[in-house]
């Protein structure tokens, strides 16, 4: 594994390129009432495995996997350790769901997890920290070098909207109907060192931006920044943080392999990408996220700096047809088929919202998404 340090911060290079890992954070329900409920270690100790971790909030659980070639690997992965989650869960008369949000949750009912850190954190964001008991999915890259790692960041701001889309599932917040597809990134974006990130050309950039932020006290280790995009120089890898947590196991996956899929063609494009595509200016990239959080798939985005918009599950049907031959290579046809269905059928948040409608009852909601997660796989209407 190659280091590669400039100014004092090490990025450790993956030894495979675009390798993956894959984070789930999950809730802990009661089993009766259907509420979050501080018991994510009873589950933790029950399970036994490296794999399944303590989070923030005491009622929430996250599974990561290894390190993997590919989607497959990961599922590999991933699929045991929710099982066995979920079965010690029943045991002692809890549920798991993996919404993004919980519709019914009140944040300040959420007990932390007792670890110096969290505290520090606590102490420092007061309040604004203590609004996160949201839900989401990380998905880590391996990366050759920074350089490397900052381009795949810059090309991934564009398709930022489109991943976000297709993993919504917190349309409600505290009992109330958000009207957006995401409301979970908004939690995050009141903190200065989370959100969109600040766009940097090269690492030498990315050395100096860290090193301000540290020198300045707004940060005390990489771990302090929760952008939506991230290098992660100690694991050698980008880090995609901003998915809501995907309502079942197989849009987690499908997810997970668009995004791979998405990888290996700009790895094999980039000269292209570079000379046809002009980036966007950060305000855009902004807008073209709100967008997606406010209307989801169907939001128009900003595809040009000309102001020239599309519609966004239609770029996304675009681009399934450009990294169609990585789909074929990867065997990434099934996962990409979900994506599809996705897109024709709706994401979870639309899904949540049907039942709302139907029932008007935020309970049935809580029940179509532990039987979503139970299942493993979406369940339309």
């Amino acid at each position: 594994m190659k280091k590669e340090q400039i100014n004092g911060l090490e990025f450790n290079s993956s030894a495979t390129e675009l390798s993956l890992g894959v984070e789930l954070e999950l809730q802990v329900l009661d089993g009766d009432s259907l509420l979050l409920t501080p018991r994510a270690s009873e589950i933790i100790e029950l399970c036994d495995d490296n794999n399944i971790v303590p989070e923030f909030f005491q009622s929430t659980i996250e599974i990561v996997s290894g390190v993997g070639l590919n989607a497959h690997e990961v599922q590999d992965d991933l699929r045991p350790a929710v099982y066995k989650a979920y079965i010690k869960a029943n045991q002692l008369n809890l549920k798991l769901s993996s919404t993004g949000t919980h519709p019914l949750a009140d944040y300040r009912d959420r007990l932390v997890t007792p670890s110096k850190r969290y505290h520090d954190l606590i102490d420092r964001n007061q309040w604004l920290i203590r609004r996160m008991a949201v839900y989401g999915m990380h998905i880590h890259l391996g990366m050759p070098s920074g350089d490397a790692c900052i381009k795949y960041n810059s090309f991934f701001m564009h398709l930022l909207p489109h991943i976000l889309a297709l993993s919504g599932s917190s349309p409600f917040w505290q009992g109330m109907y958000t009207g957006l597809s995401s409301c979970r990134p908004t939690t995050y974006e009141a903190l200065p060192t989370a959100g969109m990130p600040y766009l940097v050309k090269n690492w030498l950039e990315f050395q100096k931006l860290y090193s301000f932020l540290l020198k300045s006290k707004a940060i005390n280790s990489m771990k302090d920044l929760w952008w939506d995009l991230r290098p992660s120089p100690q694991h050698g890898t980008l880090e995609l943080r901003f998915c809501d947590e995907p309502a079942t196991l197989k849009e987690a996956l499908a997810i997970v392999a668009f995004v791979h899929a998405l990888s290996h063609w700009f790895r094999d494009h980039e000269e292209e990408w570079n000379h046809s595509q002009t980036s966007l200016k950060h305000w855009i990239f902004r807008e073209n996220k709100w967008r997606s959080i406010r209307y989801g798939l169907h939001a128009q985005v900003v595809v040009a700096r000309n102001g020239k918009t599309k519609l966004l599950y239609k770029d996304i049907q675009d681009w399934i047809k450009a990294i169609e031959p990585y789909v074929k290579e990867l065997k990434y046809v099934e996962h990409i088929n979900v994506i599809k269905e996705i897109i024709e059928k709706g994401n979870s948040s639309e899904r949540q919202y049907k039942i709302f409608e139907a029932t008007n009852d935020l309970k049935e909601v809580i029940r179509h998404n532990v039987k979503e997660f139970e299942s493993g796989h979406p369940l339309w209407l």
